[in-house]
């Protein structure tokens, strides 16, 4: 046997997760103030709620803090239920996730192996390729559309199809799409759909639906009785203001939930998050009065962004997509100095953009603010 010393513990690592880069979230607040000394911070860097959640959620919250000291119910019986009234679906139809993250993982472990592939658009949630990786499969990224079409960077289902083949058992598809604001076509979305194999599980991903559908953007729930290979994923973390609680959950045929539930962890989901997504669901007014202020203030920001002649992507979600041009990284390091945190996007082949979340009025002024002060010089 050989000493421990010469034992490389990397070496004991599957060659698949070895070779990840790890995501990287929006920079946090504290961080900032650590590495700068900076104060007064506007975050607008992972399209959280600035409006924060129900205060039914809160009181909820606060009042499973009394019992923290018990596990949770590994089940999130109540939650499952309260999940499925709102979709009118049975429960069998439910799993619940530490945020919509873990469940790409479940689908990923469910259904991935080295033999197989899994498809998602090149501009797509860089946690795709992750996941899939992460089991051996291959990750395919169909090309998207070009950057001077109707939906810049956004899917073309026409090249998601072509990608797939008879060992593509995923197809991830973000309406609308992160980073870029895009959406698809509901009648061509619904073609595809209906056009994949059986054996193709077709994963749509609607973490911003609720700012969407006041756009008409197509609500993938409505097809899961028709099509059995279907998959909605939702997230409590965007327009119900509970980030913090990471609450996901996926709609889906009773037999992928029943896997999916085969993989989750017995307690995934912590009794405070349970208690506050429950109360959420309760006060569906509280989320449509937040997508109705991040609407407005949406096009608050794309008017003044557009009026200082930067290009933008078109968007439906809770950000905007901005090209700034060679210099954006640099700009990105300037709006944190000047206390504004937005997203970089080169880690998704963007460069030349930067993501900025809708802030409050006051929130999307102090940005505008800073940006004006390095108006000639970066951008």
């Amino acid at each position: 046997m050989s000493p421990v010393a010469d034992v490389q513990p990397a070496r004991l690592v599957v060659e698949a997760v070895r070779t990840l880069s790890p995501y990287i979230p929006g920079k946090p607040i504290t961080e900032l103030q650590r590495e700068y000394g900076v104060h007064d911070i506007v975050k607008l860097a992972s399209n959280e709620n600035p409006w924060g959640p129900s205060e039914k959620s809160l009181a909820a919250m606060r009042a499973a803090l009394a019992d923290v000291w018990l596990y949770p119910d590994g089940s999130s019986h109540e939650l499952r239920g309260e999940v499925a009234r709102f979709h009118r679906l049975p429960p069998e139809c439910i799993t619940l996730g530490n945020g919509s993250n873990e469940l790409l993982m479940f689908l990923c472990e469910c259904l991935l192996t080295p033999r197989y592939n899994a498809v998602y658009s090149q501009y797509g949630f860089a946690i795709y390729p992750l996941v899939i990786r992460a089991t051996g499969a291959e990750a395919r990224a169909a090309a998207a559309l070009p950057a001077d079409s109707a939906m810049p960077f956004g899917h073309d289902l026409q090249a998601m199809a072509a990608a797939c083949d008879a060992n593509t058992r995923l197809v991830f598809i973000a309406n609308p799409n992160n980073p870029t604001g895009t959406w698809l076509d509901n009648d061509a979305l619904k073609r595809f759909i209906a056009a994949a194999p059986a054996d193709t599980l077709v994963v749509l991903d609607e973490a911003y639906f609720e700012y969407a559908r006041s756009f008409g953007v197509a609500d993938g729930t409505e097809w899961l009785r028709e099509f059995p290979n279907l998959v909605v994923l939702r997230t409590f973390s965007k327009a119900w203001g509970l980030a913090g609680a990471r609450v996901g959950y996926a709609l889906s045929h009773p037999d992928i939930a029943d896997a999916m539930n085969r993989m989750r962890p017995a307690f995934n989901v912590n009794s405070i998050a349970q208690a506050g997504a429950q109360a959420a669901l309760r006060d569906p007014a509280h989320m449509s009065q937040c997508v109705a202020q991040t609407r407005v203030e949406l096009r608050y920001l794309q008017d003044q962004l557009s009026a200082r002649q930067l290009g933008l992507v078109p968007s439906v979600a809770n950000f905007v997509l901005v090209r700034f041009g060679a210099k954006a990284a640099a700009l990105y390091d300037a709006l944190l100095r000047g206390g504004v945190i937005v997203r970089p996007v080169a880690g998704y082949g963007l460069p030349e953009h930067l993501r900025i979340s809708v802030g409050t009025r006051a929130q999307n002024q102090q940005l505008l603010q800073v940006l004006d002060a390095q108006r000639g010089r970066l951008w």
